[in-house]
């Protein structure tokens, strides 16, 4: 849209530049959000941990007219892409082909702009994977050892823990899963159990050493460390991103794998290593220079600028580690001068109602399912943000999504942008007046007005400033409630308008430009909201200044028609949302003491002929997914009651596998 002349110069925000490269001594921000895994669908969890919060913040960058450059795609490599590929019958490739564009297609719809959403399969990720590990293999980085891991020779793999079952050592359980057991809750090694099987085949597996490599974390933790206190602060780092990160140095960093005996990976471009590839771990965090490396051939100019360039990381918490330790370590040991994380954001778990998104239960609202609703990106987005996990777990209850869209949206930001565009529509011919300051000077009405929105507004950018998103949405909300109020005051009625024609006149200009305003404010959180607005002024997408004026829209501007922005939820929808998306209920059954079993012979562990439900492969995921957490806050000697807590959650999945099978089975 090009800028009309009764627009004050200037002010239209530019268009998004498709080549973006750092501008030396100006502000540069380089943001990314958590790779998501290829072999989902993301749930609105995840969506707010990590892609919409970046979003948000990307795009207050660009209403501040900075430099600002977004980065994410799918995380393709792994165990879980194996595993997912070999259950549905396909290739890894064609796993990777099909899930890939599911993603973007949930993320584009929600309004998530991304300069460039990519993935890890690509020749630059390989090229730039082995290229830090080389350096880290030349720096005398890399320890190889062996480890004990179990082999199956009928599937010729070695078997992670997921895939192994057998009898607990400690209870005699003789379902016991490779990394944990589900009568006891002991944690455990799949080299513990007695008379192990393949999960695959029912075929018992063989104790075989694997050599692999390790990154020696404890050479690096010094230089890391004393970066992490100097970032974390300058950075602003949420508060669990901080305690996370000292829980590892406070317990030494010690030797990490950083290889795995998988088919589907980057390759170890060692000779003698052929057949091992790159842990997933150590590999993932590489796609974001990968990414942008097929954005622009000139990446290094973000990545290995620390001058000019600001590195900003969203993400749920349960990635911090790899985030503030293992990528930076591992960049930090290059001894090359890498763009390193400046502002880590993370936040706690959104929750489902009274519990967890579950796919494979039909429990929870995914990316694929807020389309379904006929409810508009920008509520979804809105109701999100609002409801941002920021410093604890936070839930998402349907009732409160359709109270926050009819009693905030609608009452407060849709009444005051409609009442005032429909006034102008019907009184004015949609033209804006002329001030007539002798007539109407400003009034205490006036200057309090624009007083309390100056106030807000230097509120609102110290919080997205430090990356306080839902206080920032709290803000803008507040200066749209301003608006309203000073309608109220100032009586905007047909007797106004007839009446006191130059104070009319005034309390016109005000609102208009208060409106104007509010287009930037609510840019970063609700886009086509902004966007509608803009439109109904017959205006440009406005930059954010730094104060409020009534200058902005100048004498003569011609309107366009009102439009709704939101539109009321019935109700009843809450019941029929719920029973849609709730799946069956999501309490836990009640506990039954289960009897230890002796050792006996191992049953055979299902098994499907042709393609596995999709809710098997679903739930193993989510165990697989779980097993790893656990076993990670076991290594790292976590609080008891954390694990506990994981652990617990651990068990409850597994119980909802078995009562699958059984289901399935009849």
């Amino acid at each position: 849209m090009s800028t009309p002349a009764t627009i004050k110069a200037g002010i239209a925000m530019p268009p998004k530049n498709p080549n973006k490269v750092p501008i030396p001594g100006e502000r540069n921000v380089l943001i990314t959000s958590a790779l998501p895994y290829v072999n989902n669908v993301p749930h609105l969890g995840n969506i707010i941990g990590s892609t919409l919060s970046a979003d948000v913040y990307a795009r207050y960058q660009r209403v501040r007219n900075i430099n600002a450059l977004y980065i994410c795609g799918t995380d393709e490599y792994g165990t879980a892409t194996e595993t997912k590929a070999l259950a549905d019958g396909v290739t890894c490739q064609e796993l990777c082909d099909k899930y890939h564009p599911i993603h973007k297609q949930c993320y584009e719809w929600m309004e998530i702009d991304f300069d460039k959403f990519g993935r890890t399969t690509t020749e630059e990720q390989t090229k730039i994977a082995q290229d830090i590990f080389m350096r880290l293999y030349e720096r005398d980085l890399l320890v190889e050892d062996s480890m004990l891991q179990l082999y199956c020779s009928q599937c010729d793999r070695y078997l992670a823990d997921r895939f192994v079952e057998g009898t607990c050592p400690k209870c005699n359980y003789d379902d016991a899963r490779g990394d944990q057991c589900d009568q006891c809750g002991s944690l455990l090694n799949a080299t513990d159990l007695v008379n192990p099987r393949c999960k695959l085949d029912g075929n018992r597996p063989v104790q075989k050493e694997s050599k692999h490599l390790f990154l020696d974390l404890g050479k690096l933790q010094p230089e890391c460390e004393t970066w992490y206190e100097k970032a974390s602060v300058e950075g602003s780092w949420s508060n669990n991103g901080k305690v996370i990160t000292q829980s590892w140095f406070k317990e030494g960093l010690r030797l990490r794998c950083i290889t795995r005996d998988l088919k589907w990976g980057t390759p170890v471009p060692l000779p003698g290593w052929e057949g091992k590839v790159f842990y997933v771990w150590f590999d993932a965090p590489i796609g974001y220079p990968s990414i942008t490396a097929t954005y622009t051939k000139d990446w290094e100019k973000w990545w290995k600028n620390p001058e000019d360039v600001k590195l900003y990381q969203f993400m749920g918490k349960d990635n911090v580690p790899f985030h503030t330790v293992i990528f930076p370590s591992s960049l930090i040991g290059t001894g090359e001068k890498w763009t390193l994380l400046n502002t880590l954001s993370t936040t706690e778990y959104l929750q489902y109602e009274t519990g967890k998104f579950s796919k494979s239960r039909g429990v929870g609202i995914f990316g694929n399912n807020v389309q379904e609703t006929g409810v508009p990106p920008s509520v979804w987005r809105y109701y999100l943000l609002s409801n941002r996990p920021e410093t604890n777990d936070s839930q998402y209850l349907w009732k409160d999504f359709i109270a926050r869209n009819n009693n905030e949206l609608l009452a407060n930001l849709g009444n005051f942008v409609n009442r005032v565009i429909k006034f102008v529509n019907a009184k004015y011919d949609s033209h804006v007046p002329t001030l007539d300051a002798a007539a109407a000077p400003a009034t205490e009405s006036d200057e309090k007005l624009v007083r309390e929105v100056n106030e807000r507004l230097r509120l609102y950018v110290e919080a997205l400033d430090d990356v306080k998103i839902r206080e920032g949405l709290r803000l803008a909300m507040e200066i749209s409630a301003l608006g309203n109020v000073y309608l109220q005051e100032n009586k905007i009625d047909n007797t106004l308008f007839a009446d006191h024609r130059a104070r009319c006149d005034r309390v016109v200009v005000t609102a208009l430009n208060l409106i104007y305003l509010l287009s930037a404010i609510l840019f970063p959180f609700m886009p086509s909201t902004s966007e509608s607005i803009a439109r109904q002024l017959n205006a440009p997408v406005r930059l954010l200044p730094d104060s409020f004026t009534v200058d902005s829209i100048l004498p003569g501007h011609v309107i366009n028609k009102a439009e709704y922005l939101f539109k009321r939820i019935d109700e009843k929808q809450e019941d029929i949302w719920r029973a849609k998306y709730g799946g069956n209920s999501s309490e836990p059954a009640a506990d039954e003491k289960k009897k230890k079993k002796k050792p006996t012979k191992a049953a055979p562990a299902p098994v499907f002929k042709g393609e596995k439900p999709a809710e098997v492969v679903e739930l193993e995921k989510k165990i697989e997914e779980q097993g790893a957490k656990v076993r990670e806050l076991k290594t790292n000697k976590a609080d008891a009651a954390a694990v506990q807590t994981e652990v617990s959650a651990l068990l409850g999945l597994k119980k909802d596998l078995t009562d699958l099978f059984a289901k399935l089975a009849v």
